[in-house]
């Protein structure tokens, strides 16, 4: 199939978000708006903060204060809110969440009985005796009841640490240590292809706090002596005012991989929604009654993002609790009539080779969009046809950011698996390995972009993100990691990671995590994990090199064996597709292990 390019019509132009913006603003140009977005901050923050009725009990005296330098901006200075009261804008009667379970019927529900449960949620806490400021932790699927929870908490003023449902016992368990979290929330089982999968088991194998466990299953499972089922929980009160507090308060913890083998705690504030709603609003064009799907959990950054750049919008979140991975979730999203459908490359690159969604009517589809993972441009033209030519926002940012730093838009052409523009309100530079400025090399953000992490609970913030980052035109450089290419007509082609991170399956994990795992098995004496581009371009793949240790035993199944101990230790998620063994592993004089050479060496075999 020929890669396509999307034209916008003059019709979608006029309708887009964006184009209402630049009318208000007078600019003709999307690159002017673009500029002016990043040369007056302020007044662009201030447009965004008005245009989305983000709403305050106490309104802000600046929007954004750089006194202490633009490593540690402060937003809306003086304002006091609570950013849940920004999600129930709509009517109450408008949808706020339709779902379908797995073999089960579509389900409505509207912003009236959204908000009636999170307040059940949030009385519920009082009364189990969990105080203002405690965390509590999620541990489920993506539902109806996992985002009035993580609502509620966030109402009642208590930080929600999220972790993803397809954890092993040890990496929850590593998580809750770092968080110490008061109450967990999860389920009895996942239910799966008709499988029910253990996940309350697991939260009590990694030493969870109390939980209170949603009942999936007809039978019943024997709780823990301090752990209660959900319809013990949860009270009658429907009424709850919302804890309002400073823009800089935590009120998330979530988990992002980094260089070391820990993952990094990242805390959002009530200003990291906006930067999500931001680019809802203008990358992805989500207007008032949309309906938004992205298959995603709450332990990752677009689990959040969904709830916010939906609701905050006035848009109806899409839920289907099944894989998304056969016709059963292209029915629903047929049937709920779904507007912005989020996705990873590796889902497409399955639909394509399954034909799955073929036949289905996807004509309500606007706009499509990809995140976590580089794309493969035919995998990406052949997504666009399942809805009758419709635009891939291919989307590039990170958990530290609140949404992304490079995206499309709709005003724009739309070449498959290339971003069109930095994203609104935020601004980078490529530089290469002489820190020189270049169309090739790696990305460095230009602080201050609301969204941008300012702390992290267990890192040094400063170490992580700008110490030693060299400087542009006397800007104060954020390191990010990530490595891109601009081509000839100013877009840009993602290139993979610059570091020791890698993206599988739009899970961001550390070499170092898999490599500390695959050491454990006798016949390794070290290992090295590199992500491999396939040669077409697409989604990363797993590749371990390994030193084999002195008097092993040879067997045929080494490969499997580092396939069950990943999927076991690690994340179910994740596949080795090749093990490689080697004499010794290349190494700088510093001794640090040189994944860059191993990639480089793979990927020209």
């Amino acid at each position: 199939m020929k890669n396509y390019v999307w034209h916008p019509s003059k019709a979608v132009i006029e309708q887009s978000n964006i184009y209402k913006m630049m009318q208000k603003h007078q600019f003709s140009t999307y690159r002017d708006f673009w500029e002016w977005s990043v040369t007056n901050r302020s007044e662009f923050w201030a447009a965004t903060v008005q245009n989305l009725e983000i709403a305050f009990a106490k309104k802000y005296s600046t929007v954004l204060d750089i006194s202490k330098g633009v490593e540690t901006p402060i937003w809306l200075k003086d304002a006091q809110l609570n950013i849940v009261d920004s999600c129930f804008n709509n009517t109450p009667s408008a949808t706020a969440v339709i779902y379908q379970k797995e073999g089960g019927k579509l389900s409505k529900v509207t912003q009236q009985k959204l908000e009636n449960l999170v307040n059940k949620i949030a009385n519920s806490l009082r009364q189990l005796g969990i105080k203002q400021g405690d965390a509590i932790a999620i541990d489920m699927p993506m539902t109806l009841e996992a985002v009035a929870i993580y609502l509620a908490g966030i109402k009642a003023g208590n930080p929600i640490v999220t972790i993803a449902d397809s954890f092993t016992p040890n990496e929850i368990e590593t998580r809750l240590k770092i968080a110490h979290p008061k109450l967990i929330f999860t389920q009895d089982y996942l239910l799966r292809v008709g499988k029910n999968l253990p996940l309350y088991q697991k939260i009590c194998e990694a030493k969870a706090p109390k939980a209170v466990v949603i009942q999936t299953d007809k039978q019943n499972i024997d709780l823990r002596p301090n752990d209660v089922f959900w319809k013990d929980f949860l009270v009658k009160n429907t009424s709850f005012k919302s804890v309002k507090q400073s823009p800089e308060e935590t009120i998330t913890l979530l988990f992002s991989s980094g260089t070391t083998g820990n993952p990094k705690a990242i805390p959002w504030h009530h200003t990291t929604p906006i930067k999500s709603a931001s680019d809802g609003y203008y990358h992805h064009d989500i207007h008032k009654d949309d309906v938004v799907c992205w298959p995603t959990n709450l332990g990752w950054m677009m689990g959040p993002w969904l709830v916010f750049a939906a609701l905050i919008n006035k848009a109806t979140i899409g839920l289907y609790y099944g894989a998304p991975l056969d016709s059963q979730f292209g029915n629903f999203v047929q049937e709920a009539q779904v507007t912005m459908l989020g996705v990873i490359p590796s889902i497409v690159k399955h639909w394509k080779n399954s034909g799955c969604m073929e036949g289905l009517n996807w004509n309500t589809i606007k706009c499509f969009s990809s995140t976590g993972e580089v794309s493969n441009p035919a995998e990406m033209t052949y997504l666009m046809q399942l809805a009758n030519n419709k635009p891939v926002i291919e989307y590039c940012g990170g958990t530290e950011i609140g949404g992304g730093y490079v995206t499309s838009t709709v005003v724009q052409d739309n070449e498959p698996s290339t971003f069109s523009t930095q994203a609104l309100g935020t601004q980078f530079v490529l530089l290469d390995g002489e820190n020189k400025e270049a169309t090739k090399g790696e990305v460095f953000m230009i602080p201050p972009t609301m969204g941008l992490s300012n702390t992290l609970l267990n890192r040094n913030h400063h170490k992580e993100y700008y110490e030693a980052t060299p400087s542009y035109k006397g800007h104060l450089l954020r390191r990010h990691g990530d490595a891109m290419q601009q081509l000839d007509n100013g877009y840009y082609k993602a290139q993979g990671r610059t570091d020791d991170a890698m993206n599988l399956g739009g899970i961001k994990v550390s070499s170092i995590q898999i490599e500390g795992i695959i050491n454990r098995l006798d016949f390794v004496k070290e290992s090295a994990a590199i992500a491999v581009a396939p040669k077409n371009g697409g989604p990363s793949l797993l590749v371990v090199y390994y030193v084999e240790s002195a008097g092993s035993v040879a067997e045929i199944n080494r490969l499997k064996q580092a396939q069950i101990i990943v999927k076991k230790q690690l994340n179910p998620l994740f596949k080795v597709v090749d093990l490689v063994k080697i004499d010794s592993l290349p190494r700088t004089a510093s001794n640090k292990v040189m994944r860059r050479k191993l990639r480089a060496d793979y990927e020209c075999k």
